[in-house]
């Protein structure tokens, strides 16, 4: 495994997640800031640290690719892996369009190669217990979904996310914005019609504040919300059922503690969380605790060995997030319209 990019994606989630999974070797890290090499050399130890991806391809002792780079450069990397040979995992978003993402797509398809998505949210505890209630039928049928990453950051950074402009792939409209939709997709199948406001409230180039309405074809509504200029964050999930509610107060753990410098392979019972972290199932004025299923973000590295050994389907199916960046594209459209847009076809 090659990761291309050591800011916070490939030093915080990708190269923490490949070390821990069995029948993974971490072989390279790519990095153009001499800092990050040097940390990247002190945390693995016998790492190969490039400077360059020039560097990287003249190699043949890797066979993944994991492009961890800001959202613009994500494409033409994962090309020149894909036409090198090589197993690709791109970190969300996947691309800067829908179109760029699908011509990547089918150049993967072409070459007979994985391609996949860094989708890691699938696999958060608050995810994983919502979709075991729904299959219980604990919910009966879902009407309205509310989703939230909301975040109190009134003083702008200097990270790419908020100095780049949209179209380049900054803002919390992309950049959150993919889990969100992913993760509703995932739940409620197709999109007919997309409502949004998106504004940016600090005075940067990139978006800060994002509200989409989804309308699913199966009935469902979703309403998802990103957000880092929100004083009062509300419940991560709160979902209505004809029997009952579910209400998540609190975003999964494992971001934390991989912030942390924990490793999922050095933490005993990694993804579990405190029971103070547990959602309720509400009807009306009874409210009981139900218990959190463990978060498992190592999930996708391992599914993504499986499939490399044993032929299986890719952790996530890179035509998924083709899809949400279509409704992303949409609703940045309907906010500038402020209408609401159908999907087409």
């Amino acid at each position: 495994m090659a990761i291309i990019g050591y800011g916070l994606a490939g030093r915080v989630f990708h190269a923490p997640l490949v070390a821990a999974t069995p029948g993974l070797e971490l072989a390279a890290i790519v990095s153009g800031n001499p800092k990050r090499r040097a940390d990247a050399t002190q945390t693995f130890p016998g790492i190969q640290t490039l400077k360059t991806p020039d560097e990287l391809w003249g190699r043949d002792d890797y066979d993944v690719v994991v492009v961890a780079t800001p959202t613009d450069s994500h494409v033409p990397l994962a090309e020149a892996a894909i036409d090198r040979g090589r197993t690709v995992v791109v970190d969300k978003p996947f691309a800067v369009s829908a179109a760029d993402a699908e011509g990547l797509v089918e150049r993967a398809r072409s070459a007979g190669l994985l391609l996949t998505v860094f989708q890691n949210r699938r696999w958060d505890a608050e995810y994983l217990t919502l979709t075991r209630l729904i299959t219980e039928g604990r919910l009966g049928e879902v009407f309205r979904y509310e989703s939230r990453f909301e975040r109190w950051r009134p003083e702008p950074t200097a990270t790419w996310r908020d100095t780049t402009p949209p179209e380049r792939g900054g803002g919390q409209l992309f950049d959150l914005g993919s889990h969100l939709v992913d993760q509703a997709l995932v739940l409620f199948g197709p999109v007919s019609h997309v409502y949004a406001e998106v504004a940016a409230r600090r005075g940067l180039p990139s978006d800060d504040d994002a509200f989409v309405a989804l309308h699913h074809t199966g009935g469902t509504i979703s309403h998802l919300r990103m957000s880092a200029f929100t004083a009062s964050p509300g419940p991560r999930l709160r979902v209505l059922g004809t029997e009952a509610a579910y209400v998540a107060p609190f975003l999964d753990t494992q971001e934390d503690q991989l912030r942390a410098g924990r490793r999922p392979d050095r933490v005993a019972g990694w993804g579990g969380e405190p029971q103070s972290h547990w959602g309720r199932l509400v009807s009306g004025e009874a409210s009981v605790p139900i218990r959190s299923e463990p978060g498992n973000w190592p999930a996708f590295y391992a599914l993504l060995e499986r499939a490399l050994t044993s032929g299986g389907p890719p952790p996530v199916n890179p035509e998924d997030s083709v899809a949400g960046l279509r409704i992303l594209e949409l609703a940045r459209r309907a906010a500038a319209d402020q209408a609401v847009l159908p999907i087409a076809g």
